[in-house]
């Protein structure tokens, strides 16, 4: 009788048991304890050009706007190095096609300086992002034992209720326009994040290395205007 080998031992861990994101659909994200997030993109506004009027009647705003909550909100603002290689490209490419013999110069001069720059200082790109929460738990329409047993809910049970899914992603929809409308009254365009841009925002925050050398579709592509 020939002896079997033994099964190689396979890994019974993955980095996904260590997040707390169970998964991500339909422009909201789920976590393990059977919440939901929405995600804002948000523009920023140079504060310091603003005069002291305009500057108070922001803070002003901003307060009324977070008095009207009665849910809180998280605002991340993820900093990144500036990547602009494909700009360098593009003028790379300019000053090849150019024929004027001291614009091809000018652009190559332009090149280097922005090239030197970059490998000198650290310049750095911000995002800023505002996190929408909802839960059944902190539902107060709920009764207690509705918001006591969704406490010890997984996304697995999410995922078979198609109902509760769909209950929690409309909450979350109101909330979040609610939130986009009050930062428009602040001078903020905002932009909520679709599945992909989702993805891609997570991948990026967890592997911000690799992000680099093998990203996703670019986020960039959703676009706010931004105060300068």
């Amino acid at each position: 009788m020939k002896n079997k080998k033994p099964a190689a031992n396979k890994p019974n861990n993955s980095t996904q048991k260590y997040l707390n994101i169970a998964s991500i659909q339909d422009d909201v994200v789920i976590l393990n304890d059977a919440s939901v997030r929405a995600v804002i993109l948000v523009s920023s506004v140079n504060f310091d050009l603003k005069s002291e009027e305009e500057q108070r009647a922001m803070i002003g705003g901003y307060v009324s706007f977070l008095n009207t909550l009665d849910y809180p909100l998280q605002v991340v603002v993820q900093s990144r190095p500036l990547n602009i290689d494909d700009y360098l490209d593009q003028l790379k490419k300019s000053e090849k096609e150019q024929t004027n013999e001291l614009l091809r110069m000018q652009i190559a001069d332009y090149r280097q300086f922005i090239a030197e720059l970059l490998t000198l200082e650290k310049i750095m790109s911000k995002k800023f992002f505002v996190v929408v929460p909802y839960s059944e738990s902190g539902n107060k329409k709920k009764n207690f034992a509705t918001r006591l047993s969704s406490v010890f809910a997984t996304a697995r049970v999410i995922k078979l209720s198609r109902k509760r899914f769909s209950e929690a992603a409309t909450e979350l929809e109101k909330r979040s326009n609610f939130i986009m409308s009050g930062l428009a009254s602040l001078g903020l365009n905002s932009q909520r994040l679709n599945t992909q841009a989702l993805i891609e925002l997570y991948y990026n925050s967890y592997n911000p290395d690799l992000f680099q050398k093998q990203p996703l579709e670019d986020i960039n592509k959703l676009r706010v205007e931004t105060d300068v």
